[in-house]
């Protein structure tokens, strides 16, 4: 992970039913971005195919953000995003983040974005 600068989470094209938020950083981008170029922070989360976009993002988020500058934002520091890449994150997701995510997690050694 480490320091993202230089890249920029890609956006979403569409905001309606068809957004999800990343279980591991909780960026939102469509379902077919993620699929397409998976999640741009947890790389180790695979996301090649639908399935694996269902079991590594949700659609039951509150709340959007634009993170255009994590280092030097306030509410990147407020949601622990500040060594992400900039782009649009949820913030917060409903429910409870699937085992699978939670050791893909751990095994990348990676905090989970905390619940607001």
């Amino acid at each position: 992970m480490g320091d993202r600068e230089g890249i920029c989470a890609e956006i979403p094209r569409e905001f309606g039913k068809n957004l999800r938020a990343c279980w591991g950083c909780h960026l939102v981008k469509t379902a077919d971005q993620f699929a397409h170029s998976g999640c741009d922070n947890c790389d180790f989360l695979e996301m090649a195919d639908r399935e694996q976009v269902s079991e590594n993002t949700s659609p039951n988020f509150h709340g959007l953000t634009a993170i255009m500058e994590p280092n030097s934002s306030w509410a990147a520091k407020w949601q622990h995003l500040t060594k992400k890449a900039p782009g649009v994150y949820a913030l917060s997701i409903q429910g409870k983040m699937p085992l699978h995510v939670e050791d893909a997690l751990k095994e990348a050694r990676v905090a989970p974005v905390p619940q607001l």
